[in-house]
């Protein structure tokens, strides 16, 4: 490794200050959007609503909403000053201080380094998950966890990531420093690798470790919604009920895996809350995202971004200005990976609305899907009694929402599917 001589602040220290800064103001200048939409609102039901969701209930989601924006503006702030102490403020290279002193070969100084930035932020940013379930999803009526259950839950994440990272971040490494130029190729290879294994080995290795999947045995259902399956050419490895119920009342619905390893997976509360057609739509819909590929284009764009972003890695890492603007002496493998992983976010900020978007179309295109192979009328149902039982808000701000949301937002939503009821 070399050792830098301390450089003052250079041009780019203020690009990143700059762009961390003013990504945090334009983050506060959304909610102030959002909290202002959802307190107008809050008072009058949508009219395209008013029928099935009382105004208690619509109240409650604005309440909620707004609850959850307390805990972002904490968070947002939280963030970038845990960022500024890691880069300007010293900390990592502190850290890397330490695990210099422990005499162990340099790449597992490095792997030390790595796993104990990412150890000691989940560690500081635990607080805010306590508040959210314990205050927050505990105030509305939505957590089912106790503390030991939470506490459980995260040692057992914990050890998940240090089985699974360790080797992954001692490759990626050791390739930075044996591979030659072109490491960047061979990491981004071992990445992908990675990130298939993980996405075939969630459902059956995973996702158990947190929840208790069993087989759906509602006959009745569970043939309605085969025939759905059979109509859609979708075969899985079955159909589960996920006991989600053991920590949270929200509902959901989903399908992971790929290949002969995918599983359709629900939610307990989500078959309590929905009637046979309203949840054979919403399987509908999820199936909709397969037939359209947006699974295995997801992975493609990431794939895509990955390489990118390791081919950017390959050249910071030789930068010496790179280093300095960030407030680091020692310039080495273990501290360009360390420093890229944390100041990324801050750089690709911009792309956020775009990713949104895509995400949002994926949506739609899944909607119509499920329209033309279940009943819109039953989506449209079961998507309001999502929103109320969830507690989504019904008006949130364009802007925010653009930004932000992933789906679309809920009036949007119900006004594409209206016209495709069958009369």
């Amino acid at each position: 490794m070399l050792k830098l001589p301390l450089i003052p602040m250079n041009l780019f220290t203020w690009i990143f200050l700059t762009l961390l800064v003013g990504g945090a103001l334009l983050e506060y200048w959304l909610l102030w959007r959002q909290v202002n939409s959802v307190r107008s609102h809050r008072d009058l039901v949508p009219a395209a609503f008013a029928e099935r969701i009382t105004l208690a209930q619509h109240q409650k989601a604005a309440d909620y909403t707004l609850a959850q924006i307390q805990v972002e503006r904490i968070t947002i702030l939280f963030n970038a000053v845990l960022l500024l102490g890691w880069t300007l403020g010293g900390g990592l290279e502190a850290l890397h201080d330490l695990w210099q002193r422990t005499g162990w070969p340099e790449l597992w100084q490095g792997a030390g380094l790595l796993i104990s930035v990412l150890g000691i932020s989940t560690l500081l940013e635990l607080p805010i998950s306590i508040w959210r379930t314990f205050g927050i999803e505990e105030r509305f009526g939505f957590n089912r966890s106790n503390i030991r259950q939470f506490l459980s839950d995260q040692l057992l994440q914990l050890g998940l990531m240090l089985v699974i990272s360790i080797p992954l971040v001692a490759s990626i490494l050791w390739l930075m420093g044996q591979a030659g130029s072109l490491w960047w190729l061979e990491a981004w290879l071992v990445w992908m690798l990675f990130t298939l294994s993980i996405t075939w080995a969630y459902p059956t290795l995973i996702a158990p470790l947190f929840n208790k999947f069993s087989p759906l045995d509602e006959q009745q259902l569970r043939n309605r919604l085969e025939a759905l399956l059979q109509r859609c050419g979708f075969h899985s490895r079955g159909m589960f009920v996920m006991d989600g119920s053991k920590r949270s009342a929200h509902g959901n619905a989903y399908f992971s895996g790929f290949g002969r390893n995918k599983r359709i997976v629900f939610f307990d509360t989500l078959l309590e809350q929905l009637a046979p057609d309203e949840i054979e739509a919403v399987l509908a819909h999820e199936l909709g995202h397969f037939k359209h590929h947006h699974v295995l284009k997801g992975m493609l764009l990431m794939a895509v971004i990955s390489l990118l972003g390791l081919a950017l890695l390959g050249w910071l890492r030789q930068q010496a200005w790179f280093f300095a603007g960030l407030g680091i002496s020692v310039q080495s493998d273990a501290m360009a990976l360390s420093l890229f992983l944390l100041v990324i976010p801050v750089f690709t900020t911009v792309f956020t609305p775009i990713f949104s978007a895509l995400s949002r179309r994926h949506e739609f295109e899944a909607d119509d899907y499920a329209a033309s192979q279940a009943s819109a009328e039953a989506l449209i149902s079961g998507l309001v009694k999502m929103y109320r039982d969830n507690a989504s808000t019904l008006t949130p701000d364009p802007l925010y929402s653009a930004f932000h949301h992933s789906h679309p937002p809920a009036a949007v939503r119900i006004a594409h599917l209206s016209p495709k009821i069958k009369r």
